[in-house]
């Protein structure tokens, strides 16, 4: 990964753009800024308001230092939350579930699933517990392992995360993970069942 073109071909391909927040946003200031003007061209026109008219909506923000401090605040205090989730938005980078591997001069980017899957079947393979007894689950920074062996069948927690974290690396994944394995026993009461 050591030329600038391989690094914004793995970055677009492991991040989002942030376009659907940005249309969202966008459609509503048009909204807004539409409902707003077809208030002024009605009080132009000499027509009632929809909602509030231009004279009223002035009136309400000129008397807003005398209304209760509460409402005030609790205005203030939304109106800062919507400021600060278009600015988060802005700022960080959406981010896709896939990972990338080290291929050297390549570019090589696996999805989420296709880890969870393999590393389940590995496992299935090398405990001979069915496959179906073995869930996976890969976030950014972690994979969680859930065992569930049949009644009787001797499994150590130990065992199934040196075998997880010996097979991811083969995988030559180019950021660390953790790896965190849960061994669900059987009751006897769903061994029953």
């Amino acid at each position: 990964m050591s030329t600038p073109a391989l690094r914004r071909v793995i970055r677009r391909e492991t991040h989002s753009p942030r376009t659907v927040a940005m249309f969202v946003a966008v459609v509503l200031l048009i909204l807004a800024l539409a409902y707003v003007a077809l208030e002024i061209v009605l009080s132009l026109a000499a027509q009632p308001a929809l909602l509030v008219g231009p004279a009223a909506a002035a009136g309400w923000l000129v008397g807003l230092p005398t209304q209760p401090a509460g409402l005030v605040i609790a205005g203030s205090v939304v109106l800062a939350l919507i400021g600060l989730v278009f600015v988060i938005l802005a700022v960080t980078p959406g981010r896709l579930s896939k990972h990338t591997l080290d291929a050297g001069d390549r570019a090589v980017v696996v999805d989420n699933g296709v880890i969870a899957s393999a590393l389940a079947q590995h496992l299935s393979e090398e405990t001979g517990i069915a496959r179906d007894a073995i869930t996976v689950g890969v976030g950014h920074r972690s994979i969680d392992v859930t065992v569930r062996p049949g009644a009787g069948v001797p499994l150590e927690q130990s065992e199934v995360l040196a075998l997880a974290e010996s097979e991811l690396q083969t995988y030559r994944l180019t950021r660390s993970i953790r790896t965190r394995v849960r061994i669900e026993r059987a009751t006897e009461k769903d061994a029953d069942l």
